[in-house]
């Protein structure tokens, strides 16, 4: 499986086969790509992805073709700990519908404060590049799970 990390343009995506790093445009998230060395067949990743810094955030938020929902956590928070789990499986569960990220505070204190996350863990979701709903706490994965259908429900297939 291919595993990602976000910049500021995109998905950067590491060919399970070869290595090569390739971008995925955040317009894109919902289609595959070819790797540049290669020529495997890349998916978005369908694990949680670390947002490194404050443009990074923005761009994704704003410019995901798919849902985006934005785990607030440090890698002190036992209760984020407990969160992480059910976030890798949703992850795995809603690829192509929703695209996971994680935002460690301490490494990103300023998008923190500026979208009021007082308490950690704190998962926003959004969606056409707006707060769409914001889950405070640990809550079980079927709660979780139950906000994300909200936010992507399946589309039936003809």
């Amino acid at each position: 499986m291919a595993t990602g990390r976000l910049d500021a343009k995109g998905v950067i995506v590491t060919c399970p086969s070869c290595g090569q790093q390739n971008r995925m445009p955040y317009a894109a998230l919902m289609k595959s790509i070819r790797c540049a060395t290669c020529k495997a067949t890349l998916n978005a990743p369908g694990d949680p992805i670390e947002v490194p810094d404050s443009a990074s955030f923005h761009a994704a938020a704003s410019e995901s073709s798919l849902p985006l929902i934005v785990d607030f956590w440090a890698p002190w928070c036992g209760p984020c700990r407990m969160v992480a789990p059910a976030l890798d499986a949703l992850a795995v569960e809603f690829a192509g519908r929703v695209r996971i990220a994680k935002l460690n505070v301490d490494d990103n204190p300023e998008t923190a404060n500026r979208f009021g996350v007082r308490s950690i863990p704190t998962l926003l979701l959004f969606k056409d590049g707006r707060e769409a709903d914001r889950i405070v706490g640990v809550q079980p994965k079927t709660a979780i799970a139950e906000r994300l259908e909200r936010l992507a429900p399946r589309v039936a297939r003809a």
